[in-house]
């Protein structure tokens, strides 16, 4: 009897009763729910910590939220944070999470929810793991500060120096940039000269030098402007200005490289899909190289350079759409584009010419990619450390050193993958730069003004050759 009053029907008042419920479920649902949306929406946070790894706190800021709005962050269904950051009435906000201790190392969408309004969006937390410094007493190292700033060096076999850029951000007005020669090896300073002023401007901005090349056939030094958008050429001598080209010339130049055998000066504007190419003797501008990327929706963004000195081939990384271009220097064409796997933000590029391999440090996936010129495959995936930025390849040695800035390390790697050491590099380790007889130099930067770990040139010798 029991069971039969489960087949009773409802009666219709009940029934009634029950529509009237959900229809008001509903209506408050779909209230709550589909609210206004902030349909202008400019959030956006930035994490601080500058290495993020398993178990650490994570500091960050936001900016561009709506007075009072309120932001939880999540990774996947769990939320980071137990109460709701609120914006402050110039729509900043800041705070910490943890992250587990059990954290993967890689690359982890946060998803930014906001309300009052509501608002939504996806930002990617970099978690890196620690490699363990090792192996320094297989080198020689020496180190000493130079200047503030520094930036990047390249070296002269014909004055046996190192020549330097240093400058003080990239924010206008730049009012400290040297350019200066080093003695390669006592790493003192034999001469050091600060750019012109910038014409029609009263504030102290200076064409600031950050990447630097060298040519020996002519004795000179370029360098690149990058504020400015453009680059200028000094001598190798007594460092006096040669050239200084006209804002414009070269947008967003980073790194510059000579090749003095075929007279050709190569610079990399980034954000653009080309390399700028320049003629060294005559210092005028040649037709530029233009790099089409595989990808249909992105462009290649080129940022360092490598150049074969015997072939003149020129190998350069974008930035944003993991590949790298091998340029044909004589023809000044594209030979071929080779897509890279497992490279977030390639940044850094070398050639090993006895193996005919191309070396790929990437900065959003912490590793060094070792690549085969001929087939583009993937020969080994190295995991560096934290902010892999520049890679260079020593010929003596037959090593690869990386220097990862936001481990504070330079990582040595051989030809079979291996980390061989992986030493101290101070503060934000920057640029690498071989000099072809067994030395590496590295310049890094400071955090701040009272850093003594920062803006020093080290020199690194493999004892054992």
């Amino acid at each position: 009897m029991q069971s039969k009053a489960f087949r009773f029907p409802l009666s219709r008042l009940r029934l009634g009763t029950l529509a009237l419920a959900l229809a008001a479920f509903g209506a408050h649902a779909e209230v709550s729910v589909f609210s206004q949306p902030d349909s202008d929406f400019k959030g956006m946070i930035r994490p601080m910590t500058p290495n993020v790894l398993p178990g650490s706190e994570v500091e960050f800021r936001g900016m561009g939220f709506k007075p009072g709005q309120k932001v939880t962050l999540y990774r996947g269904s769990t939320a980071l944070n137990v109460e709701p950051y609120v914006a402050d009435a110039e729509g900043r906000l800041s705070g910490k999470f943890n992250v587990p201790a059990d954290a993967v190392a890689a690359r982890h969408p946060i998803i930014l929810r906001a309300s009052e309004p509501d608002a939504a969006s996806v930002i990617t937390l970099k978690v890196s793991k620690e490699v363990p410094q090792s192996g320094a007493e297989k080198f020689d190292i020496v180190g000493k500060p130079i200047s503030r700033g520094l930036y990047q060096s390249a070296y002269s076999g014909k004055e046996n120096a190192l020549y330097v850029t240093a400058s003080g951000g990239h924010h206008v007005p730049v009012t400290h940039s040297e350019l200066l020669k080093v003695d390669a090896d006592s790493l003192e300073v034999q001469a050091r000269v600060t750019p012109a002023a910038v014409p029609g401007r009263d504030d102290g901005h200076v064409y600031a030098v950050y990447g630097v090349g060298v040519d020996d056939v002519n004795g000179h030094v370029w360098v690149t402007n990058t504020v400015e958008n453009t680059l200028a050429v000094y001598r190798t001598g007594d460092l006096a200005l040669v050239k200084q080209f006209a804002p414009g010339a070269l947008p967003h130049g980073r790194d510059v490289i000579v090749d003095g055998k075929r007279s050709r000066v190569y610079a990399s504007p980034v954000g653009e899909s080309k390399l700028a190419v320049f003629d060294a003797r005559t210092l005028g501008p040649l037709p530029g190289i233009e790099i089409a990327s595989l990808s249909r929706r992105d462009k290649f963004s080129p940022f360092s350079l490598a150049l074969d000195e015997d072939s003149g081939r020129v190998y350069t990384v974008s930035f944003s759409t993991a590949e790298v271009a091998v340029i044909d220097g004589a023809s000044g064409k594209v030979e071929k584009v080779l897509p890279l796997s497992n490279a977030a933000n390639a940044s850094g590029i070398a050639y090993d010419k006895h193996a005919n391999r191309i070396l790929v440090a990437a900065q959003g996936s912490d590793n060094l990619l070792i690549i085969d010129a001929d087939s583009g495959q993937t020969l080994h995936d190295v995991y560096v450390g934290a902010g892999a930025l520049n890679v260079v390849y020593d010929p003596k040695a037959k090593l690869a050193f990386v220097s990862n800035r936001g481990a504070g390390t330079v990582t040595v790697v051989d030809k079979d993958g291996s980390i061989v050491a992986n030493l101290d590099g101070g503060s934000l380790p920057n640029h690498l730069h071989d000099d072809g007889r067994g030395h590496v130099f590295l310049v890094n930067k400071a955090r701040g003004a009272e850093d003594p770990r920062g803006d020093h040139l080290t020199r690194y010798t493999l004892k054992d050759r």
